[in-house]
């Protein structure tokens, strides 16, 4: 029932989740300050959820999941109220969007599914207020450094303790764009000051990204949320893995090479480093001090050819990836910016990679929605992938 009334809504998309939010904040007005200016990308995101739980229904870690999204929404400052609220008026909404299709069954499938999902929510919310976990971390900015106009690299010192793992990922908010947190990753292993690094690439008409590249400077306080994501050292000690990086993507990598520097000096690995032209190998320092403390890493950097289009450097990079050989082998740890990471991680699945040897975070949908099939042949000839939602996040263990 859950699924078959999902299907009919999820070819409405937009419109359910625009009348969602439009119920919800009619008839709690109260809760429209707890949500950004913009809604587009809060929509994206509302959705990504829904679908990721719909599609994960029988699967054992959906209760961890949704553990670890209720903890990471204490940060929204989600109160039981703010869920039964957001339970009526999604039943609300899924009843406009579906139709014909929605039924007393239907209806009482999604409440008893959302009055679930919302316990386990609460459950991780309230586990984690009882372990002492803020809903949100306070970290000063105490250097900020431009590498040409569009990326910055933030040096962060949180007030409290902050636990986490190489190459997961946080959300960061700042009063210079309130009740908006957008995703980054942590660019190194945990540090003996307690300091914290992002590297923030300015996307065109990102109002956090421009803030954080133009406007902010030491002395100023962002918040970061607790870290998520499953881009974490995954290979046995002794075993052959390869890191792919794009642009920022370097910082996730530039995390797992430090761990890999204190713990596994000896490792035996691949590194390649793709940026669009020569200018943006920002991290290059970084990259030869790992190559000299770590001696069996082999490095290739790829950029596009002068005067040549940008996608030049992912065309050259697929070409010295065929070029190499073991891919069986090898765990492959990738990072970079979406449409990259599917492409490259279709090729190394071709290459022979075993897709469970793939690690890589995809970040959430903004400012658009997916074409969903319109009809069940289309969806049965080519079934939609499913929006994000964090699939692969864990909680971070102490270091």
């Amino acid at each position: 029932m859950l699924r078959s009334t999902f299907a009919v809504v999820e070819r409405r998309a937009e419109h359910a989740v625009t009348f969602f939010y439009s119920h919800l904040f009619w008839n709690n007005p109260a809760m429209r300050e707890l949500f950004p200016e913009d809604m587009q990308p809060q929509r994206d995101r509302l959705f990504a959820a829904l679908t990721h739980v719909v599609t994960h229904l029988e699967s054992p870690g959906l209760a961890e999941y949704l553990g670890q999204l209720g903890r990471d929404h204490r940060k929204f400052l989600a109160s039981p109220a703010l869920y039964a609220a957001v339970g009526s008026s999604l039943n609300a909404a899924f009843a406009h969007a579906a139709g014909a299709a929605w039924s007393l069954e239907a209806e009482k499938a999604w409440s008893e599914a959302y009055g679930h999902v919302a316990d386990l929510m609460l459950a991780g919310a309230r586990e984690a207020a009882r372990a002492g976990e803020p809903a949100w971390w306070d970290a000063d900015v105490v250097r900020h450094l431009r590498y040409g106009e569009d990326l910055a690299v933030l040096t962060l010192r949180p007030r409290q303790p902050f636990p986490f793992l190489p190459g997961q990922y946080v959300s960061v908010s700042s009063l210079r764009v309130p009740r908006v947190w957008r995703t980054y990753s942590l660019a190194d292993a945990p540090r003996p000051d307690g300091t914290l690094e992002l590297h923030v690439s300015r996307i065109p008409g990102g109002v956090m990204s421009t803030a954080l590249v133009d406007e902010t400077g030491p002395g100023e306080t962002l918040r970061l949320s607790v870290p998520g994501g499953g881009l974490t050292a995954r290979t046995e000690p002794g075993g052959l893995r390869t890191y792919i990086c794009a642009g920022t993507g370097w910082a996730p990598v530039r995390a797992l090479l430090a761990e890999a520097a204190e713990t596994e000096p000896e490792l035996k690995g691949r590194l390649f480093v793709v940026a669009r032209a020569k200018e943006y190998l920002y991290g290059r320092h970084d990259v030869e001090r790992f190559r000299e403390r770590l001696d069996g890493l082999s490095v290739t950097y790829i950029t596009s050819a002068p005067g040549h289009r940008k996608d030049q450097a992912t065309e050259r990079l697929l070409q010295s990836l065929r070029a190499c050989v073991h891919w069986a082998a090898h765990d492959v740890y990738l990072a970079g910016p979406p449409g990259f990471l599917t492409e490259v991680a279709e090729v190394l699945e071709e290459l022979g990679t075993a897709p469970d040897r793939i690690h890589h975070d995809t970040l959430p949908p903004v400012g658009r929605f997916t074409v969903r099939p319109n009809t069940a042949a289309e969806r049965l000839l080519g079934p939609p992938p499913p929006l994000w939602h964090n699939p692969s996040a864990r909680a971070p263990r102490e270091p």
